[in-house]
């Protein structure tokens, strides 16, 4: 599933390209998660602003003479956006298709978890709603070690499953939940309530280290990640416990085990990580 990072890389690639362009058709493949919400002819002569991002969804403004108006994209578990000179045909997991005067932006999606959903703007409904409980962004100053802690005494779950949650924190998704577990040397099953204060400061600082690292890097491709002009990520070569189970740890040397929490799989190292 694109995370944060893979989002965030996906938003870079589209933003400055797609600044001001004019919608000059769209089309409609396969039924995503939700319908679209607006008739298609709607959107035609409006121009494309900033595009944003807020947890792993991308907003897309639209903009016309008084609208506030945009798009809301959702990747889903296997989705990606390609930004293509040409309308080439699409393909049988092409499901919308955005033709601009500055090129055609195609959600390609085989699972068909993504969604593409317009919206009168970001606080109303249906964005407002799909937004609504969300965390943090990891990198907002409001997001301090403090809120971290007194956030976590509330959950009584295991700390990966509330990192993965994203009602704290968006972004953590699974490899970068478990590298920065790893990096703060938590234990993934630790109960979130018994996170000491100085173990959550600890924990927020390897959280932000690893996904500016993945930003860097371009995101992780473990599959089929690329963003919109095709290049994939290359942090997954660089996790010190993500998919290195019976390997070396590389801090200890003790083999890196692997458990399933919540049907995900979790790499840890027993060592190094304590409860």
């Amino acid at each position: 599933m694109p995370e944060l990072p893979e989002v965030e890389v996906t938003r870079r690639s589209i933003d400055e390209p797609l600044r001001g362009a004019e919608v000059t058709g769209v089309r409609l493949g396969k039924p995503l998660r939700w319908p679209l919400g607006r008739v298609p002819e709607r959107l035609l002569g409006l121009r494309l602003g900033p595009t944003r991002r807020r947890g792993k969804y991308l907003w897309l403004p639209l903009l016309g003479s008084q609208s506030e108006e945009g798009l809301l994209l959702h990747l889903g578990m296997s989705g990606s956006l390609a930004l293509l000179e040409l309308a080439a045909p699409p393909g049988p997991h092409d499901h919308f298709d955005l033709l601009t005067t500055h090129g055609l932006l195609r959600l390609t999606d085989p699972r068909r978890f993504g969604a593409v959903v317009w919206s009168p703007s970001l606080a109303e409904d249906p964005a407002a709603r799909l937004l609504a409980s969300l965390g943090h962004e990891p990198f907002d100053s409001a997001l301090t070690p403090e809120f971290l802690h007194a956030a976590l005494r509330r959950r009584r779950v295991p700390i990966k499953q509330v990192l993965l949650a994203g009602d704290v924190v968006v972004g953590a998704g699974n490899i970068y939940a478990c590298e920065a577990l790893f990096e703060a040397g938590i234990h993934p099953a630790l109960r979130a309530d018994r996170v000491s204060r100085p173990r959550a400061a600890r924990l927020l600082g390897s959280l932000r280290d690893v996904l500016a690292r993945a930003l860097l890097a371009g995101g992780s491709t473990l599959r089929d990640f690329r963003d919109a002009h095709g290049m994939s990520g290359a942090f997954q070569t660089e996790a010190r416990v993500y998919g290195r189970a019976g390997q070396p740890c590389s801090r200890c040397g003790q083999p890196v085990r692997r458990i399933v929490q919540g049907q995900r799989a979790t790499y840890f190292c027993r060592h190094c990580q304590r409860r």
